[in-house]
């Protein structure tokens, strides 16, 4: 294991996102990396945005849907502390963006939580393994349990 400078940790507004992102944040605090997060919405239609399929947190959108992502989002990271500029709000099939920003932002680390699907979703794929097996850089898989 490497020394990680930059760590990118994906959540998926799941009841364990607080366990996926202290995770990363402790892994971050040991290395004294720089820590990101990414949403990749991929269920709330697309409204016509002047910025693509970045979102920016800042501005208003006018989209009841997309405002509310943003806040939840926005919670999240809060309850973190991470920089705005580390944070990516982000239209598309989440594996597939979760991998784009880590090449584009040369993140060392990707974290991600597992659940351990079983059944048609484990044939299907998951987010989690579609970056497993796709990322150009070491990922952790925060594995959890419904219990937890």
């Amino acid at each position: 294991m490497s020394d990680y400078k930059k760590i990118l940790v994906a959540v998926d507004f799941s009841d364990y996102d607080g366990i996926v992102i202290g995770q990363a944040n402790r892994l971050a605090g040991k290395f004294n990396a720089e820590l990101s997060v990414i949403h990749v919405l991929d269920n709330i239609p697309m409204p016509d945005t002047p910025y693509g399929a970045i979102i920016a947190l800042g501005d208003q959108s006018g989209d009841s849907l997309l405002e509310d992502e943003k806040n939840r989002f926005n919670q999240v990271c809060d309850s973190v502390d991470i920089a705005p500029a580390n944070r990516w709000l982000i239209w598309g099939r989440p594996q597939e963006e979760i991998i784009r920003l880590a090449l584009t932002e040369r993140v060392d680390l990707i974290v991600v939580g597992s659940h351990g699907h079983h059944g048609l979703a484990a044939l299907m794929g998951s987010t989690a393994k579609g970056v497993i097996f796709n990322a150009e850089c070491d990922v952790l898989t925060v594995h959890l349990k419904a219990n937890q």
